[in-house]
């Protein structure tokens, strides 16, 4: 992967309630006991992000990017034997595409999210292209989002352009390549959302399950 400028394209709530007659409320003594067994818990909040928008980037200021993200943490979906055999806390499932077109060329990039982990406003996420006219499929996208407040435009921050460079990596013709994001890691949201905008959702990390204890030798 050569390091290129090119960057991206960017859901009814029905409450039920039972009607209101004018029989009299049961007393303390008549009310059925609801046995513990059947509460029903509120499901954990998922971190997630969603949204799309056009950014504003220092490299290609004219061009039109944009980012589409849909994606949201699924913890421990992606087994990783031997070393995380039920997968990470911060497993991820969901979508990204980018666009970036300058003139009448288009670059694009479709792909699956695999990780997303988040803090207030702000997420990161990675992505593994799918199908792309710029990037190879298989490769790894780093993402960040921060969602805007009190009157502040979202950012958003791509590990490619300006980032993620390794001097000593190049190729036969001395070109830089561009080393692969690891799972979830991405740079600082450097560049400005100028239309649309991002949804992130926080929640902490869970817990990783606690691993079997060896068993014992036999004697």
């Amino acid at each position: 992967m050569r390091i290129t400028a090119i960057g991206a394209t960017a859901t009814a709530v029905a409450v039920l309630a039972s009607p209101i007659t004018s029989t009299p409320a049961p007393t303390p003594a008549t009310v059925p006991a609801v046995p513990a067994a059947s509460v029903v818990s509120k499901p954990a909040k998922a971190a997630s992000v969603h949204g799309e928008a056009r950014i504003s980037y220092i490299e290609s200021i004219h061009d039109d990017i944009r980012f589409t993200i849909h994606a949201e943490q699924t913890p421990f979906t992606r087994p990783m034997p031997p070393t995380a055999p039920e997968g990470l806390p911060t497993d991820a499932r969901g979508t990204l595409k980018f666009s970036h077109s300058r003139g009448e060329v288009t670059g694009w990039a479709e792909a699956t999210v695999d990780c997303l982990v988040t803090s207030g406003r702000t997420a990161t996420l990675t992505a593994v292209v799918t199908k792309s006219n710029v990037e190879e499929p298989g490769a790894r996208l780093g993402i960040s989002v921060q969602q805007g407040g009190k009157g502040k435009p979202d950012r958003l921050g791509f590990s490619w352009g300006v980032v993620n460079v390794d001097p000593e990596n190049v190729d036969e013709n001395g070109q830089l390549v561009r080393p692969q994001a690891g799972s979830c890691m991405a740079p600082a949201p450097f560049t400005t959302v100028i239309k649309g905008g991002y949804k992130v959702v926080h929640a902490e990390i869970t817990k990783s399950p606690t691993q079997p204890e060896p068993a014992p030798p036999h004697s």
